[in-house]
């Protein structure tokens, strides 16, 4: 008999790497949670095997996994100067 696995959202930000080009990404509600990826798609898919460990290392530890509060709006406001 199968588990039924429970389904944890994150918000993850990906930024421009201006060093060394790709994208850094970070996942607030996960401190410590970075990783990166050569280009947007290494990054997501990175981002979601470092969120994976993340929350893989919290449960065999029995500690609590941080839950994203949802609520937060994050829109882009362009200005002409």
């Amino acid at each position: 008999m199968k588990l039924k696995q429970k389904i944890y959202n994150y918000t993850a930000i990906f930024e421009p790497d201006m060093e060394r080009g790709g994208y850094v990404v970070k996942v607030p509600a996960l401190p410590g949670c970075v990783t990166q990826g050569d280009n947007l798609d290494d990054a997501q898919m990175n981002a979601r095997e470092a969120i994976e460990l993340y929350v893989e290392y919290m449960k065999d530890a029995k500690k609590q996994i941080p839950i994203e509060h949802r609520g937060r709006v994050i829109i882009d406001i362009p200005v002409a100067v």
